[in-house]
């Protein structure tokens, strides 16, 4: 599925519950899209953003989730 292109200049990120303050592996998503989630890497934030399709991010959160 193709999506038009995404404006993420005024996208209010977050960085991911799971980072730490070390400068680690950290992810941060945005909220703000209707059936996208927005991820980026937070030590990259002018860097290019992943525009994930919500259900696929959900599924994935889920999954995670099953595994800890």
């Amino acid at each position: 599925m193709r999506y038009a292109p995404v404006d993420l200049s005024t996208a209010c990120w977050r960085k991911s519950s799971y980072s730490n303050s070390n400068g680690g592996e950290c992810i941060e998503v945005a909220d703000d899209f209707p059936g996208l989630v927005p991820v980026r890497d937070s030590k990259n934030p002018h860097g290019p953003a992943l525009l994930i399709p919500a259900e696929a991010w959900t599924a994935f959160v889920t999954s995670l989730k099953g595994q800890s």
